[in-house]
C-alpha cells in the first residue's frame, strides 16, 4: 500500500524525507554509512525493502556509501537524469520510488559500476553472526 506525503512526513526524518521524496542530496562525508563496515544488508529506509549487501560496499572516495551492484536487479529502477547540466542516471527503489542516489560506470570489478547512494535513504540491518569491522 502507497504512503501519502503525509505519512511519509510521520515516519521520516527531515533529511530522510528530502531525500527519498523529494530527490535532495545530503552533502559528502556526512551521512551515517559513508565510512560504515558492519556486515549486514542496507535496505530501503521508506519500505525496508533490501537494496545491498555489505560484501558489494566499497570506497569510492566520493563521500557517499557507494555499491557495485544491488542484492537484487529488480530492487532498483534506473531514471535518466539530466538536472544540474548533465546526464546522469538516478536510482530508486522499485517498490516505493524513493530516490537513493545515482549510478556511474566507474565502479571496480566485475561490474564497473558505482551505485553512489545517500546514507538518508538507507536503513541498516546486521547480519546475526556479524561482529564490527573497519574498513576493508
Amino acid at each position: 500500500m502507497k504512503k501519502t506525503d503525509q505519512e511519509y512526513k510521520k515516519l521520516l526524518s527531515d533529511i530522510e524525507y528530502r531525500v527519498t521524496r523529494e530527490a535532495a542530496t545530503e552533502r559528502p562525508f556526512s551521512g551515517k554509512y559513508w565510512d560504515h563496515w558492519d556486515k549486514g544488508r542496507y535496505t530501503c529506509v521508506c519500505c525496508n525493502t533490501p537494496l545491498f549487501l555489505s560484501d558489494t560496499k566499497f570506497d569510492a572516495g566520493c563521500g557517499w556509501p557507494s555499491y557495485n551492484k544491488p542484492e537484487e536487479e529488480s530492487a532498483i529502477k534506473e531514471i535518466k537524469d539530466t538536472s544540474h547540466g548533465m546526464i546522469r542516471t538516478e536510482v530508486r527503489c522499485a517498490n516505493c520510488d524513493a530516490h537513493l542516489g545515482h549510478v556511474f560506470d566507474d565502479g571496480p570489478d566485475p561490474t564497473g559500476l558505482r551505485y553512489c547512494i545517500n546514507s538518508a535513504s538507507l536503513s541498516f540491518e546486521p547480519s546475526a553472526n556479524a561482529e564490527l569491522t573497519s574498513k576493508p
